[in-house]
């Protein structure tokens, strides 16, 4: 396959950002509204509409720059509010909170694989290259953000489990 133009990239690249920000996002409230917070759905956070989840900041500008001089693109979503003292078990499910994220991102990269095979399996180029480009992005950034979420640094999900699960 050949190297894509900036303007394929990103038109591949755009939906498994989206989704992996927003289901991302949406796992953190939703884990916390089943486990006794509803501060996430009062705000109206449990939406999949990715509106509600873009930092102007951290979704739009920073990536645009890092993409536009050339380096690594690094972004952020708004962060679901989450009440931790409103949590069942405070502190056992703040850990469980914190994985909701990174285990959505690893369904979604699961589910990015299908699409790819998908894509080898219909053997229709004009359908099957963007769907083997597209997969091979959510794969890409669902795994990155997963781990980069997953480090025991806080605030990001490793470290609200590293506080969760210590004494």
């Amino acid at each position: 396959m050949e190297e894509l133009t900036l303007a394929q990239k990103l038109a591949v690249w755009v939906l498994p950002i989206l989704f992996a920000i927003t289901l991302h996002e949406v796992a953190h409230g939703w884990v916390a509204w089943l486990l006794g917070d509803d501060t996430a759905k009062r705000f109206g956070r449990l939406s999949l509409n990715p509106i509600y989840h873009i930092d102007l900041i951290g979704t739009v500008a920073v990536p645009l720059i890092m993409l536009l001089l050339g380096g690594f693109i690094f972004g952020w979503a708004k962060p679901v509010p989450v009440d931790y003292g409103r949590l069942r078990h405070p502190k056992r499910d703040m850990a469980l909170v914190a994985l909701a994220g990174p285990g959505s991102n690893l369904c979604m990269a699961l589910g990015w694989a299908l699409l790819a095979r998908l894509g080898i399996w219909l053997e229709m180029a004009y359908v099957s290259v963007p769907l083997i480009y597209m997969g091979a992005a959510g794969i890409f950034f669902n795994l990155v953000l997963m781990v980069l979420n997953l480090l025991p640094v806080p605030p990001l999900d490793g470290g609200r489990v590293l506080v969760g699960v210590l004494p």
